[in-house]
């Protein structure tokens, strides 16, 4: 292989490794004084009891301003995949293809847009550390600082680690299915 063929190959390469560490921008609030705002990338695994499993990845934005909160997933690329949109007893999917979808759970809409249920209710306060009030949480271990790190609760087993001043920067998050376990892993950019 000669040395320009060479280059053009590393070059590919660099392009592809750059393009996997896009995450999106933080969503646009109004400055609210409320507004709670995390940008990371995530990782969803599915593993099926005869081993076949899938997995997706991409980045996230998340912006709450206490009456309403966003969500938006990327592809690896940084392309917005889906939009969430939800508010007390609404919820409204917008996906990349023009799809509407709108539910009173924000966790089926998201669980069509991927394919695998993801908690979205529970973000909103995992994201933020701490725990809501429904449905009750269970086997809650708390860091020295009183910050929930390991607790089980509307289905998922969590551990929150790597906190900064505003939440986790780690969230893994695991649910056992009668057919299926489902991982997901969030990793919120540094503030």
């Amino acid at each position: 292989m000669t040395l320009s063929r060479w280059r053009a190959v590393l070059a590919a390469a660099l392009c592809l490794v750059l393009a996997a560490c896009v995450t999106p921008g933080r969503i646009a609030g109004n400055g609210g004084a409320g507004e709670f705002s995390r940008v990371g990338r995530f990782a969803l695994t599915v593993t099926q009891d005869d081993g076949k499993q899938d997995a997706l990845q991409g980045g996230f934005s998340w912006l709450d301003d206490g009456r309403r909160y966003i969500l938006d997933l990327t592809n690896p690329l940084g392309s917005t995949q889906a939009r969430v949109e939800g508010r007390p007893g609404m919820a409204v999917l917008n996906k990349s293809d023009g799809t509407r979808l709108q539910a009173r759970n924000p966790d089926e809409l998201v669980a069509d847009a991927l394919g695998s249920s993801i908690p979205v209710s529970g973000l909103r306060d995992w994201l933020r550390g701490r725990l809501p009030t429904e449905p009750p949480a269970n086997h809650v271990e708390r860091d020295p600082s009183q910050r929930p790190v390991s607790f089980d609760q509307g289905g998922w087993q969590a551990r929150l680690s790597r906190y900064d001043d505003l939440g986790p920067q780690l969230l893994v998050l695991e649910r056992r299915e009668p057919d299926r376990r489902i991982l997901l892993r969030l990793v919120v950019n540094p503030s």
